[in-house]
């Protein structure tokens, strides 16, 4: 008898416990933070929003919003901009200028047509590109030229030493397809960005593919025109 009261007593403590286990409220679980969306524009303004704006046909205010970062994210996957984040920095500002520049970047005349090629180096867009006459044999390129007090020389020039493999004797750094048109200043290609702050020592740095292919349209003696101010350099 005594041995089936303690058998029905740990079965009403059991019960019990089980009970009270169930009253007590389980730890919710982490909530995670919804997944942003894969197509999702984030990016904020940036230093060349307006400029950006209105070349995609924006409305021009200056701030970003999500419309504009879609906007100008499409402009950087069309014409190769990386990181294609929409952002409006200076790498897709200099890209719109290429862009916009393409049908006919002498629209202002600026630099002089002549029978024979003459390369055309504007340094206020930072451009570059090969006209005979009036026509356009080499298409409008991005460069970066010379730094405050090493500015690259206006005027005319004429590609006077051309060194396909050339390394610098001051710097020691490579200058591929190297065209000498003033001195120790060259048209050549360059292994680092043409979109940071600064600029060269004075030569007129191209990419790497734009290089080669300007050596293989110019020979020595060919014209080197130079005109305008870099933005951010003295006059």
């Amino acid at each position: 008898m005594a041995v089936r009261q303690g058998i029905g007593r740990v079965a009403r403590m059991t019960v019990f416990g089980a009970l009270l286990a169930l009253a007590v409220p389980l730890p919710s679980p982490a909530v995670a933070a919804p997944a942003e969306p894969e197509n999702a524009c984030v990016a904020g303004t940036g230093p060349y929003q307006r400029e950006l704006e209105d070349h995609l046909g924006r409305p021009v205010d200056g701030v970003q919003s999500t419309a504009d970062c879609h906007a100008v994210r499409a402009f950087q996957r069309t014409n190769g901009v990386s990181p294609a984040d929409g952002y409006p920095g200076v790498a897709t500002y200099r890209t719109m200028l290429v862009v916009t520049a393409r049908p006919d970047p002498n629209a202002a005349g600026e630099c002089p047509e002549r029978e024979h090629r003459v390369t055309c180096v504007d340094l206020e867009r930072q451009l570059l590109w090969v006209q005979r006459g009036a026509r356009i044999v080499f298409p409008p390129v991005p460069i970066r030229t010379g730094r405050d007090y090493q500015e690259t020389r206006t005027g005319w020039h004429d590609v006077y030493w051309r060194s396909k493999d050339h390394v610098s004797t001051l710097y020691g750094t490579p200058m591929p397809h190297a065209q000498f048109f003033d001195g120790g200043q060259a048209l050549h290609g360059s292994t680092g960005s043409l979109y940071t702050t600064g600029g060269s020592a004075g030569c007129v740095n191209l990419t790497e593919p734009d290089a080669k292919r300007l050596w293989d349209l110019l020979a020595e003696g060919d014209a080197v025109y130079v005109w305008g101010t870099k933005p951010g350099t003295e006059d």
